[in-house]
């Protein structure tokens, strides 16, 4: 370790030692980050940007900046911060209810505003960090055993496969559509008594983080069979509720689907619904789950009551 001393600020300390750089007369005297890719190749260069942003590099002793030349004998300091995907499946004390369970399956009630699976911008405080917290066997299982996903803001009901094995049995009921999943949805306007809506969806070509049935990238086989339950109106916008049945289960499907007919859900402004009154984030709840036990034990099923803020909506629209 050299002799010069370092000033360092207690957000900039971490777990580990720091590294330190001599720039020689033989190396290229580029900028920064151009440096550092090449003393310390085993990380990005986007990764090395964002610790030199955040103030985790340092140049003869100073925060440094990702476009600053090196000049000969400069002394970098670079304090290695731990990348947020490595911590994505940390066991975390997250709140989430368990409505049935088996040696080989747990039945989640999915809460509204819990993301499902560690992803970009999402890497903790997720279901799956809870589930390897509760059921710690999970740690051994793809993915922690979860079979499919439910959006940030959808609530209501997934299987999560407790063991491989399981975990298999079930991935298959889903691929064979023998899975029993609906959905109950507060759609604008007044919706035709029943129908099946089969589009294609993939990624908006316009809009990466939207999914789309037209003119989609990537299209993937989306079939949404709806049926009318009632109709009524809410704060002067008519509303359809009606039950949805996934036989396939692409991102944003009952979502896109429904928009795709003029009817977005109340409260999803993503594709084009309104936040009005106490719908402030789609209005849409998994609330049935049948499936074959992997166990042997026949087909099971659950269901899930309507979260708070949905059934306030549901009390709320004057129906007819």
């Amino acid at each position: 370790m050299p002799d010069t001393q370092i000033p360092i600020q207690e957000d900039h300390l971490s777990d580990e030692e720091p590294q330190f750089f001599r720039v020689t007369a033989d190396m290229p005297l580029e900028r920064l980050d151009k440096v550092l890719a090449q003393l310390v190749p085993q990380h990005s260069r986007s990764r090395l940007q964002t610790w030199i942003e955040s103030g985790h590099v340092l140049v003869n002793g100073q925060p440094a900046r990702v476009r600053q030349t090196m000049r000969e004998d400069d002394l970098i300091t670079v304090f290695e911060q731990i990348a947020p995907e490595d911590l994505a499946f940390r066991p975390e004390p997250i709140e989430f209810e368990v409505i049935g369970e088996s040696p080989d399956w747990v039945v989640v009630n999915k809460p509204v505003g819990l993301v499902t699976h560690p992803g970009a911008g999402n890497w903790q405080g997720t279901l799956l960090n809870g589930l390897l917290y509760r059921y710690p066997e999970l740690a051994q299982v793809a993915r922690a055993g979860i079979v499919h996903r439910l959006d940030k803001d959808t609530s209501g009901l997934l299987v999560v496969a407790r063991n491989e094995v399981a975990q298999t049995n079930l991935v298959r009921q889903l691929q064979a559509r023998t899975m029993g999943r609906m959905y109950t949805a507060l759609a604008h306007g007044r919706m035709l008594p029943q129908g099946k809506i089969d589009k294609p969806i993939g990624r908006d070509p316009r809009v990466p983080v939207r999914m789309s049935v037209e003119r989609p990238n990537a299209p993937k086989a989306a079939i949404t069979h709806y049926q009318l339950l009632r109709v009524g109106e809410y704060m002067e916008s008519n509303i359809s509720q009606v039950s949805c049945r996934l036989e396939t289960g692409r991102t944003h499907q009952i979502r896109v689907h429904l928009a795709s007919l003029g009817h977005p859900l109340l409260g999803d402004t993503q594709y084009g619904g309104k936040i009005l009154g106490d719908a402030q984030r789609q209005m849409l709840h998994a609330f049935e789950l049948k499936f074959e036990d992997p166990g042997g034990s026949g087909e099971v099923a659950f269901q899930a009551p309507l979260p708070e803020d949905m059934l306030r909506v549901e009390q709320g629209i004057r129906w007819k």
